[in-house]
């Protein structure tokens, strides 16, 4: 089951907690959470265990900010169906001319996901 994922910036403590439910929504591994952030694995650790939090103003909270945007951005575009939303990160799109997923992961392309999202919800 996905929910949406609200009120992720009040808090230090609330967007690890939101950035680490994203990755376990789309069925995401730590490593690749790490990629998105320009963290390593290790830092991802100290995140998922609470030892550690996303500092506020940091690259890593606005890539994380931008990630969870992303997210709501595809449970908005399907309405909250998981299974779409899955689907969608792991097929190739024509229009992306790639996988979301890897071009997220691998490509450094959160923020063409992003927009592409926002614009396939306004033409909705």
């Amino acid at each position: 089951m996905v929910f949406k994922i609200s009120n992720a910036l009040e808090s230090e403590r609330k967007i690890t907690q939101s950035v680490i439910q994203v990755i376990a929504l789309l069925g995401m591994y730590n490593a690749e959470l790490a990629r998105i952030l320009g963290q390593q694995c290790g830092d991802i650790g100290e995140l998922t265990s609470g030892r550690r939090c996303i500092k506020k103003g940091s690259s890593a909270w606005q890539k994380a900010a931008l990630f969870i945007d992303t997210y709501n951005l595809l449970f908005d575009y399907f309405k909250g169906d998981g299974v779409a939303m899955y689907h969608w990160m792991r097929a190739h799109n024509k229009h992306l001319q790639g996988t979301p997923h890897f071009l997220i992961v691998d490509d450094n392309k959160l923020r063409v996901i992003h927009d592409y999202l926002l614009q396939a919800n306004k033409t909705r």
